[in-house]
């Protein structure tokens, strides 16, 4: 990993701890939580410097520098008194020195490429040269054979065509099989076993029920790998029953105003309740992998009212 993959590893790290700092705390006032926006843009643009082993500074690093900037100019102008503002601004200023020598390693220029060595090039081929086609040699034309030229009629000889006789065959007897045997208990209008010997199996998808109200803790949340909360996030379900990474989970999820829909994810990530050392609720992640439009459109003007959490999902 080069140096500039390295300083944005270690710049995103920080940022990291300042954002879980805004999100932990339950206590954290609205206004705050907006200033994860700006934190989370610059640990974006951080993950494309060091996905491109550093060698993508441009635009990446000026766009994070930016940001960076705006939240740490926003969390001075917050009361000091409140921990998670003390604990965010801590986290975003020691990525500031970092980013900003990332911003200048954009701004140097790039190293003059030498000049491309000439090709030796092979010399055209040689016209090889042909012989002339050899000339065919003169061949006598075949002496016909001496005597009569007379058609000679092939000796008669009888015709008797023979015709096949069909020889007769009985049918044969088809054997009596018994009827098969019913298992016991089994009812009499009972399916027949599968002739191939395969058994059916139906997986059982667990049902997961998700409240969510003006305030609580089940939430949708948004990756740091795009805006969209559909495409790029999902829904942090609220609970001390967590499912393993990777399962298939039905979500049926119940809006404010008694509106409902039901939709089908994975689980990606999960929170256990000693994970933050904080009040963070614990619950799993899920990432949508079906849903309807309908549903699309409501969970789209549920965030319009309330802001998504932000998960770092790089």
């Amino acid at each position: 990993m080069s140096d500039a993959a390295t300083t944005a590893k270690t710049a995103r790290e920080s940022l990291a701890r300042g954002l879980s700092a805004l999100q932990s705390d339950p206590n954290v006032p609205p206004q705050l939580l907006e200033l994860a926006a700006p934190i989370a843009q610059a640990m974006g643009a951080l993950h494309q410097i060091e996905r491109s082993g550093g060698t993508q500074l441009a635009p990446h690093a000026e766009l994070a520098l930016n940001n960076v900037r705006s939240a740490l100019s926003q969390l001075q102008a917050q009361p000091s008194q409140h921990p998670a503002v003390v604990g965010a601004m801590e986290a975003v200023a020691g990525s500031l020195a970092l980013v900003h020598s990332l911003a200048k390693m954009a701004q140097a220029p790039a190293p003059q490429a030498a000049p491309p060595q000439p090709q030796y090039q092979q010399p055209p081929p040689q016209p090889q040269y042909q012989q002339p086609p050899q000339q065919q040699q003169y061949q006598q034309p075949p002496q016909q054979q001496q005597g009569p030229t007379a058609f000679q009629r092939p000796s008669q000889e009888a015709f008797q065509p023979t015709q096949a006789q069909p020889q007769y065959a009985p049918p044969q007897q088809q054997q009596y099989q018994p009827p098969p045997q019913q298992a016991q208990g089994q009812a009499p209008n009972a399916q027949p076993a599968n002739p191939f010997g395969a058994t059916a199996v139906v997986s059982d998808v667990p049902v997961v029920n998700a409240d969510l109200g003006a305030h609580s803790p089940t939430n949708f949340y948004k990756g740091l790998s795009g805006n969209d909360i559909i495409d790029h996030g999902g829904l942090f379900v609220s609970t001390y029953r967590i499912p393993k990474i990777g399962t298939p989970v039905r979500l049926k999820v119940a809006l404010p105003g008694g509106y409902e829909f039901e939709a089908n994810a994975v689980v990606r990530w999960s929170r256990e309740q000693s994970d933050e050392g904080n009040d963070a609720p614990p619950g799993f992640g899920a990432q949508f992998t079906e849903i309807t439009p309908e549903a699309r459109q409501l969970v789209y003007r549920y965030v319009r009212n309330r802001e998504p959490l932000f998960h770092d999902d790089f």
